[in-house]
């Protein structure tokens, strides 16, 4: 997250940006997104293609894993269920999380409440950064790994049903007076 701290009636610090501010704000700018789950091969690669896809340009979306099965491809189903949806994962390869990818990310979203439980407890820096996928409601996205395909076809539909609300929120700056 940029933070970006103009005082009332300043000039912005670049000169080739001439603008003025009124009252002293705080212009919070997500640009970079990590979506993460267990073995990065069925929810965190979904959500990450879906999201780039809606945020498009001017946005980088990556995805990893807390016990990433690393450069496997996407399952099997979870990129049959994604390609129903006209969503092509087939080129994604599964990597760890890393303290690196951590600092990178301006948002960093993971699908169960453990998993950010378990991330503040290693990194207590995440906080305020760190979200659940199913904040909107309160719900963990359950892992269809190993799972019939109506599993997959649940973590599709609460993947694609929370991705507006995250599109929504990287989207719209945040101004605070």
């Amino acid at each position: 997250m940029v933070r970006i701290f103009f005082r009332e009636n300043s000039i912005a610090p670049n000169p080739h940006i001439y603008f003025f501010i009124e009252k002293f704000v705080i212009l919070n700018i997500m640009k970079n997104i990590l979506v993460l789950c267990t073995g990065n091969i069925c929810r965190s690669p979904t959500a990450h293609y879906l999201l780039q896809e809606k945020l498009g340009d001017g946005y980088e979306v990556k995805s990893a894993g807390l016990g990433a099965l690393v450069d496997h491809s996407a399952d099997e189903m979870a990129i049959k269920v994604a390609l129903d949806h006209d969503l092509d994962i087939s080129k994604h390869r599964a990597q760890q999380v890393s303290e690196d990818l951590l600092r990178w990310a301006d948002l960093v979203l993971v699908m169960e409440t453990g998993q950010k439980n378990e991330l503040l407890s290693k990194f207590p820096w995440l906080d305020g950064k760190i979200f659940r996928y199913g904040d909107p409601v309160q719900v963990d996205i359950p892992d269809p790994y190993r799972r019939p395909e109506g599993a997959f076809v649940m973590a599709w539909n609460f993947i694609a049903k929370f991705t507006p609300y995250w599109v929504e929120r990287i989207k719209t700056t945040s101004i605070n007076k």
